[in-house]
């Protein structure tokens, strides 16, 4: 295997989608949660992708990239890597509660092949990972073919499970007027 890869070679794609779209703009400690997320690995990616359904606008006022997402998982994921312009690309979900601090540095040491999926004490967690872009290129036709999921489309991958002992990423609420946020335990 090559070298792990640095952060000139990884593209952080955040998924503001169907059931996380409405976390987005929710704020979280005083700043808008994609924006946190966006900001969360300073010097560890160099690019960051939101794949989204809507606020286009807002995005880009944020100075963020936003691309359409697709229908389905798998096909958020090929928009995502269409914008993709380095050799990997790392997914969190927006609603994402938290990450650890070595969480890009862990899954890029640890991978497999084509990457690495993150295993918290939820177990695994299929969209925080990280994907060797050339890999997930030639696996999606075949995943959006068969109408498969991202669990289905990472099985067609040399991913490693990376686990993360004692973290809980935890997620968002999904609508606003809920209790307060609380960190997971």
């Amino acid at each position: 295997m090559s070298a792990a890869p640095d952060a000139a070679g990884i593209t952080l794609g955040l998924l503001a989608a169907g059931g996380a779209a409405g976390a987005a703009w929710r704020k979280r400690d005083g700043r808008p949660q994609v924006l946190r997320l966006a900001r969360r690995f300073p010097g560890e990616v160099a690019a960051v992708r939101v794949a989204a359904d809507a606020d286009f606008d807002r995005y880009a006022a944020a100075g963020l990239w936003a691309v359409p997402a697709g229908p389905d998982a798998a096909a958020t994921l090929a928009a995502l890597v269409a914008a993709c312009a380095t050799p990997w690309l790392l997914t969190l979900p927006v609603d994402l509660f938290d990450t650890n601090d070595c969480l890009v540095r862990t899954l890029a040491a640890c991978r497999g092949e084509d990457g690495a999926v993150a295993v918290d004490a939820d177990g695994v967690q299929p969209r925080v990972a990280l994907y060797r872009v050339e890999a997930l290129r030639g696996a999606l036709p075949a995943a959006l073919a068969a109408g498969e999921g991202v669990e289905a489309l990472q099985a067609r991958l040399r991913l490693a499970a990376v686990p993360f002992a004692g973290v809980r990423f935890g997620r968002l609420p999904p609508a606003a007027g809920l209790p307060p946020l609380v960190p997971p335990r």
